[in-house]
């Protein structure tokens, strides 16, 4: 097959002769051919008709050839000029930036708090509307990691304002908590904040002493529910990975993430995860694709800097192939892309009578996008010769994650928090680094 030629480089030879052809129009040089065939065709032919037949259908012949080539021309230099104007245009990612961050500023809250002091940042979700709005630490953290991701050079977000904030938002004892978790820190919260901060290049010294706090939060003994639920321990040791590498926590959590993999026979007897680490007895727990993703994202980061042994590494790379074994035709619209719902409930250690319940939301999506994008599953992909299924499956991913923002804004549809701000901050995340892992520079 010949192959287009780059802009500026000249036409090969056979393109060169259908052009000249192609000039002269299809009919004129079907009667070109004719007239000269007829002319030259020896008399000795049996019969006049003959040899007007023959130059009539040679005729035709270079008449068609003439009109293909063209066509073939014209759609060529047409397909070339789109490519052209395509690789000029900017995409749609840059205006959708731009609206995330008009958003973002619009409903930026600023508020003086008694106790707290000067506080800037947002609610848990844009466009509450329960009064008072003052910014809380679960929406301000997302706030500050849409400003750190995406470089915003907008003097409306005002990145030390934010962590100046967060800090003040810190509760006495140290740790932070969502809004319905009351005054009690905990570790998923804590976590997520200490990262970001550590992201923002925050005092070293004061996030070991809050990444000290963070390590305690979470254990056996004095969390046993949070324990034992996936998101929470992956989320932790993505937060402890930026804030504190070395945090004696890290091992321990990492194992016991790997450890509460469970074998799916529905999908080759692969290990994956579920929205528990422990199955209740007589129960069984069911893997999902989204705590999957959460769980190789959190692993393939810990083996960067903790390393990893075999058995570890297998899990992990269990959970990518269980991932590429979807077994839906259609990528963008599976059930492993569907949002989900999870419920973390929990005893108060001060109070055995109290319970706290904490309502989590996952963007499907998003998080098999991020599994699918790791080092891990690209490589994972290439060894077993099914890079074709990722591509597919990824491309179906951030198809699904696109899908869901309105002017650069990402909704959930529930009602007053239908805008949440992690929300936002998932899917900017998601588009952006799949921006960079497609990007071929032109020549």
């Amino acid at each position: 097959m010949t192959r287009s030629p780059l802009p500026g480089q000249p036409e090969p030879v056979p393109f060169q002769l259908l052009g000249w052809l192609g000039r002269f129009g299809s009919l004129a040089a079907a009667y070109a051919v004719f007239q000269a065939l007829v002319g030259v065709l020896p008399d000795d032919l049996s019969g006049a008709v003959s040899r007007y037949c023959i130059a009539g259908l040679a005729g035709i012949a270079v008449g068609s050839v003439a009109f293909l080539s063209g066509s073939l021309l014209r759609a060529r230099t047409t397909a070339a000029a789109a490519v052209e104007a395509a690789r000029e245009a900017p995409g749609p990612l840059p205006a959708v930036i731009e609206a995330a961050c008009t958003g973002l500023a619009a409903e930026l809250v600023t508020v003086d708090d008694p106790g707290r002091g000067h506080l800037t940042g947002w609610p848990h979700s844009l466009g509450e509307s329960d009064p008072p709005v003052r910014p809380t630490a679960y929406g301000t953290v997302y706030g500050l990691l849409i400003s750190l991701e995406l470089g915003l050079p907008d003097a409306r977000l005002k990145a030390p304002e934010l962590v100046d904030t967060l800090w003040r938002l810190r509760l006495d004892g140290g740790g932070w908590a969502a809004r319905s978790q009351g005054a009690m820190a905990r570790a998923e919260l804590t976590s997520l904040v200490l990262g970001a901060l550590a992201r923002a290049g925050a005092d070293p010294v004061r996030l070991a002493e809050e990444a000290a706090v963070c390590e305690t939060l979470l254990t056996q003994d004095r969390d046993p529910s949070g324990y034992d639920v996936s998101f929470v321990v992956s989320t932790v040791i993505r937060g402890l990975l930026k804030a504190a590498p070395s945090a004696a926590a890290l091992p321990r959590l990492r194992d016991a993430l790997v450890d509460g993999a469970v074998v799916d026979p529905d999908r080759r007897h692969l290990h994956a995860w579920g929205s528990r680490l422990t199955t209740p007895r007589g129960e069984t727990l069911t893997p999902t694709a989204v705590h999957t993703a959460q769980a190789i994202v959190a692993l393939e980061r810990a083996a960067k800097t903790l390393g990893e042994d075999s058995h570890t590494r297998l899990v992990r790379e269990d959970g990518i192939r269980w991932l590429l074994s979807c077994p839906a035709a259609e990528h963008t619209d599976c059930s492993d892309l569907a949002n989900k719902y999870g419920v973390v409930r929990r005893r108060s250690p001060h109070d055995p009578d109290q319970r706290e319940q904490l309502t989590v939301r996952h963007f499907g999506a998003a998080w098999v996008a991020r599994a699918l994008m790791s080092t891990g599953a690209r490589e994972l992909a290439a060894a077993d010769q099914r890079e074709d299924v990722w591509q597919r499956q990824l491309t179906g991913a951030v198809a699904a994650v696109w899908a869901q923002q309105q002017e650069g804004i990402w909704r959930w549809s529930d009602g007053d928090l239908d805008r949440p701000l992690w929300m936002t901050y998932q899917g900017l995340s998601v588009l952006r680094r799949h921006a960079l892992l497609v990007y071929r520079p032109h020549p």
